[in-house]
């Protein structure tokens, strides 16, 4: 289709007379059968390239994106425009899931939007596997690449999934890939060269500014910061309770601030998020919790109180101001002392040898080639925190070794709204007495009863999923109500693949190769806040972005003002004395045959594990003693210790 015919149909469709850069040439890429890999600053509409796609193919278009929120933001524009799309997510009843998937197969749908977890459900993928599909989407792309950052694990099964669908064409969006990351995600999916589409990084709205500071000013920097300022701001740190208690200080102060982490209720998070939307609320004091799926174009400065966690991260939280074009301001409150918490949160995450050892030994036990987890058990049991442990099961489902069937919740919790006899009554014949069975399998107590599936089968045997369709369809009619817990995931197990001697050693190779990269990361964002030339060119630079000028002349270097960070206020280690008690006293407490320098490090930095929760060992003296220390330097004195 020619660039008139395009324009002709964005305005019929869409209602926008002209394309924005790059739109145009990703989708006669795609409409050519060309996969395409689009890389456009935040907020300059990358959906549309899909959006606009998806009515010109002739079957589905499948979206993976990470949020719901961002799902929603999209069915809701979609709708806007008359063009039929719907997603399959948790939110769904039965019924609407039903329908959506009815209206798939009739080929009454152009977009569905998924998370990535749903191609872990057996009964999709078999169902999605007799669809035919035009496009795959991959909003925020990036997280498909180890080397990105925010990188989520089961993004790396994409690939796959694309060649057992046998979807013909691919599009990657994201507004931030370094050319190492770019590279990748482009391999992965066999993109050519010639069609990744990059519009450039630079923003010339943005002042970035960065302001060296020390622990003891930075908030009597903050408040001259705000008062110079009109408009709504993000405050970004990195700790939840220091959001908290951030935003208490500027609300004394006459601010109109409020807190936003990922330790707030879903609906908290929504009420927040809605009234920064509408203006009811100045400032957002947030941790990294707060920013995807957020579109307010007025948003007149961001401010770092706290470092961030890498280039990747500042960019994309300095791209949430400005999108309306006006000037705004990007200030980092610079010094070191953040370096710290930093670099600990990637040292908690690393797997020790010793603990995915346990992971495999577990797996070689299941019964019959399946295998069934909890994963917040399997957690506890192997001391791997839940983020890293679900990365660990993507790589041993990349080797082959373990292949994700279903899942399915293991308790359900019923509070009857009406008599269970009078439930019971309001069937007839076989109907009324599985109804009746189902509640004698229930223990109540007092209000709530969990069913016992097992005394259930003993004395009516039926399928697993009849009980549940009849638990949603009474639901469904206001007679119960109904809690499902205890998520477990199925796996089916090669077991001779997973008798390699070399396995547990190859993934923590795998952890520590990651931890290294991460840790880099942080050092290229310290280079990048103390450089003595343009920060907006080389922040460009670092997206391979080769168009920005060399001297923007609205940033902090620009102005004269080169940043030297303070050094970190770090206090003297403890004696030794002190920390060999100290050890003794957590060696005792455990009660465990294995107990590493690395154990013993993370529990003096103050580094939550779930051994740690499990023994409640974070009551116990000398817990976080030395949170103030680099890791590795408190990992080696624990090792000359012990």
């Amino acid at each position: 289709m020619e660039e008139p015919q395009l324009v002709t149909c964005l305005e019929q469709q869409f209602g926008f007379s002209e394309f924005r850069a790059g739109q145009s040439q990703t989708i006669q890429n795609l409409l050519a059968g060309n996969s395409s890999l689009a890389i456009f600053p935040t907020g300059s509409g990358k959906s549309l390239c899909y959006q606009f796609s998806a009515t010109q193919l002739s079957h589905l278009t499948l979206v993976v994106s990470p949020l719901l929120a961002l799902m929603k933001d999209q069915l809701d524009f979609l709708a806007s425009k008359n063009i039929p799309a719907a997603s399959i997510d948790s939110s769904l009843t039965p019924e609407q899931n039903n329908k959506v998937m009815a209206d798939i197969k009739a080929g009454q749908l152009k977009i569905l939007m998924v998370s990535v977890e749903r191609f872990k459900n057996e009964r999709f993928r078999n169902f999605i596997n007799q669809v035919p599909i035009s496009m795959l989407v991959i909003d925020e792309a990036h997280c498909i690449s180890e080397w990105g950052h925010n990188f989520r694990p089961d993004y790396l099964k994409l690939p796959t999934y694309r060649h057992q669908l046998n979807i013909p064409l691919v599009l990657l969006l994201t507004a931030t890939a370094t050319r190492k990351v770019k590279q990748d995600m482009a391999a992965k999916f066999g993109i050519e060269q010639a069609h990744i589409v990059q519009t450039g990084f630079y923003r010339n709205n943005l002042n970035l500014q960065v302001l060296p500071v020390s622990e003891a000013e930075k908030n009597t920097q903050l408040s001259k910061l705000i008062q110079q300022q009109k408009g709504a701001g993000i405050i970004y740190v990195t700790l939840q309770q220091s959001a908290e208690q951030l935003a208490a200080k500027l609300t004394a102060q006459g601010h109109s601030a409020v807190a936003y982490h990922a330790g707030l209720k879903d609906e908290n998070r929504q009420n927040i998020q809605q009234r920064f939307m509408h203006g009811e609320v100045d400032i957002v004091v947030a941790t990294i919790a707060f920013g995807m799926g957020i579109d307010k174009a007025d948003i007149r400065y961001v401010i770092h109180y706290d470092l961030p966690k890498s280039i990747e991260n500042y960019s994309q939280e300095i791209g949430r101001a400005g999108r309306d074009g006006k000037p705004s301001i990007c200030t980092v409150l610079a010094n070191s002392n953040s370096l710290n918490t930093l670099e600990n949160f990637i040292y908690g995450d690393t797997p020790e040898l010793n603990a995915i050892e346990q992971v495999i030994d577990n797996i070689k036990k299941a019964d019959s080639g399946q295998w069934e987890l909890l994963l917040y058990q399997l957690s506890n049991q192997c001391n791997i925190r839940q983020l890293p442990l679900k990365t660990l099961l993507v790589q041993l489902e990349l080797k082959g070794i373990i292949k994700a069937k279903y899942s399915y919740f293991a308790e359900y919790k019923i509070k009857c709204l009406q008599e269970p006899e009078t439930i019971v009554n309001r069937f007839a014949g076989e109907r009324s007495q599985f109804i009746k069975s189902i509640f004698n399998a229930t223990q109540f107590k007092k209000t709530w009863g969990i069913l016992d599936f097992e005394t259930l089968q003993s004395h009516y045997p039926c399928e697993r999923s009849r009980v549940l369709t009849a638990l949603d369809y009474l639901h469904g009619l206001q007679l119960i109500e109904l809690k499902a817990s205890n998520m477990t995931e199925v796996y089916q197990v090669d077991q001779l693949a997973l008798q390699s001697d070399e396995l547990a050693p190859q993934l923590a190779d795998y952890f520590k190769q990651n931890e290294g990269s991460e840790i880099k990361r942080i050092a290229a964002l310290l280079r990048l806040l103390q450089l003595e030339n343009c920060l907006s060119h080389n922040l460009a630079a670092y997206f391979d972005d080769r168009h920005a000028p060399e001297n923007c002349t609205h940033c902090s270097v620009c102005d004269g003002n080169k940043a030297l960070l303070p050094a970190p206020e770090t206090p003297p280690m403890p004696e030794q004395q002190k920390l060999s008690d100290i050890l003794a006293q957590l060696r005792n407490h455990l009660n465990t045959d294995y107990f590493s320098d690395t154990l013993a490090a993370r529990f003096l930095c103050g580094l939550t594990q779930p051994i740690f929760t499990k023994t409640k060992a974070r009551q116990l003296n000398g817990w976080g003693i030395c949170e103030q220390q680099r890791y590795e330097d408190v990992r080696l004195t624990v090792q000359s210790l012990l």
